[in-house]
């Protein structure tokens, strides 16, 4: 996987944007849509996530899936995968 450089935060990643209301993004994993995916768990948010290239340290870092912008640590979205 690319590190990322030390540089600015990238823009924050919008619910609203196209990408990220195809994945379900939220920035808090507990305003996910049980509804719509069933499959989500409460444990589960961007901070844990294998495509998350940011610290548990930082509140927002950037996201393979989402190129250009950051994600909330707390956020998720119906692509996450437990780091291993």
């Amino acid at each position: 996987m690319p590190k990322r450089a030390a540089a600015a935060g990238l823009p924050h990643l919008s619910p609203s944007a196209p990408q990220a209301q195809a994945l379900g993004y939220v920035d808090n994993t507990a305003q996910a849509d049980q509804a719509k995916f069933p499959n989500h768990k409460i444990n589960q948010y961007c901070g844990d996530c294998a495509f998350y290239q940011g610290t548990a340290a930082e509140q927002w870092g950037p996201c393979q899936l989402f190129p250009g912008n950051d994600v909330h640590v707390k956020g998720w979205c119906s692509a996450h995968k437990m780091k291993k």
